[in-house]
């Protein structure tokens, strides 16, 4: 690793709202456990998901939002959708976490960079404009303007606008420094880093708040999944239908989560002894639609993790375990090993892997940055998180898939791997400790 020739970035804080646990702590020991938190939903009793078979945060409720996670931004909570929540709440933490006295932080040059998921109005939000303009059961669009539109809160559109939970944070931690938000769905994660890093690699920053919010537990969202996703609905056990790489794998399990990491320059985290979760080396990203329009999801990933892995002037030998995006859906799990195998050849199978959507499903944007501190909260007990619900090996994806117990490693170093649907893919290396 080439560490001499460029500003070093160093991940000193992490908030974590996850199915399986809100903060570090609760998070570390649900992976160290095999704690799955896939179970029937207990927020909402329609959506389209089979069963209703969901990875919530069940404990993000109205109750502990304004007594708890936002005590202080309860004000601000009616411009603030789930997913706004979510994101803001896990900054908040990740502060915490950080121990960053942000009055010795020169705010000019602390900035945010987030990624969300596009957000969606609930049915309820939108039913009155929706009759104001219908005529029956028939919507009249002319009428939207002079009748429908009238019906609607004057700042609706502020509590679903993806780049708002960059903006609260910035409000909240008076960060004035560059301020980015990306909407790339399941590949928004890698991206918030590379960018993040690249910001203070330019010297325009010295702190970033880099985080990540999605839910994809929500009615109209639920909807859009049935359709254009592979949902599992088997086993009859919940907490089992997650289980990417494994045969017997039925489709994904909708999820929500937040994550927030502080990335630091290296000189400014040691001035102030800062607590080291890890460094972030490197990013890649691709995205490859064929001319009709097809993707191809394994050339995505292997042009991601290629350029990754350059980035961050590491060899593929150097890895010691790939985290990887693992959705459970028949097609995209074999098209990962591919791109994997393309890239590491014969070393494809040696690599120690784990898939974190086994614990708690795919949140859509949130998923890269939660995943990544999956790995960094095992490797700094010393070990690999192992993937649930991994029985039966699939020989079309004959991956080293690390099951039933965390795996010991002394090897810190690991890629990280998100795609989407829609041919998006992205890619990070990064150091534990």
């Amino acid at each position: 690793m080439n560490t001499e020739s460029k500003r070093r970035i160093l991940i000193t804080g992490m908030g974590i709202l996850s199915p399986i646990g809100i903060g570090v702590q609760a998070f570390q020991d649900s992976l160290m456990t095999g704690k799955s938190g896939v179970k029937k939903s207990e927020l909402f009793a329609h959506l389209a998901a089979p069963d209703t078979c969901v990875a919530e945060i069940s404990d993000f409720n109205a109750t502990t939002i304004k007594k708890e996670y936002l005590k202080q931004q309860r004000k601000s909570l009616k411009v603030m959708c789930r997913e706004i929540q979510l994101g803001v709440a896990s900054a908040n933490l990740a502060m915490v976490d950080s121990a960053l006295d942000l009055s010795a932080v020169d705010s000019e040059r602390f900035g945010i960079e987030f990624g969300a998921n596009l957000m969606l109005s609930p049915p309820e939000v939108l039913v009155g404009a929706c009759m104001a303009a219908s005529e029956g059961h028939e919507f009249q669009y002319q009428r939207w303007g002079g009748e429908g539109l009238a019906k609607m809160e004057p700042l609706w559109l502020l509590k679903y606008l993806p780049n708002m939970p960059a903006c609260h944070i910035g409000i909240i931690i008076d960060a004035r420094g560059p301020n980015n938000s990306i909407t790339q769905a399941e590949a928004s994660g890698n991206l918030v880093l590379g960018e993040a890093q690249r910001v203070i690699e330019r010297g325009w920053a010295d702190v970033m708040v880099a985080g990540v919010t999605g839910t994809r537990v929500h009615e109209v969202k639920s909807i859009h999944a049935k359709f254009w996703d592979q949902l599992a609905d088997s086993p009859a056990e919940f907490e089992k239908r997650s289980r990417p790489f494994d045969k017997a794998r039925t489709g994904q399990i909708l999820g929500e989560a937040a994550c927030s990491l502080l990335l630091e320059e290296k000189s400014h985290a040691e001035q102030r002894g800062a607590k080291i979760w890890g460094e972030v080396l490197g990013t890649g990203a691709s995205c490859v639609v064929k001319r009709d329009g097809s993707v191809d999801t394994k050339a995505a990933i292997a042009n991601a993790i290629r350029l990754a892995l350059k980035r961050a002037d590491v060899e593929v030998g150097d890895i010691g375990h790939i985290n990887a995006h693992g959705l459970g859906e028949q097609v995209i799990d074999v098209q990962e090993y591919l791109a994997i195998q393309d890239v590491f050849g014969d070393k494809a199978s040696e690599v120690p892997v784990t898939a974190l959507k086994s614990y708690f499903g795919n949140s859509g944007s949130a998923c890269g940055i939660v995943e990544v501190s999956g790995s960094l909260v095992g490797l700094k007990q010393g070990f690999i998180p192992a993937t649930l619900n991994y029985e039966t090996p699939d020989p079309d994806c004959p991956l080293n898939v690390v099951r039933n117990e965390p795996l010991a490693t002394d090897n810190k170093l690991f890629l990280k791997i998100s795609t989407t649907t829609f041919g998006q893919a992205s890619a990070s290396v990064v150091c534990g400790i």
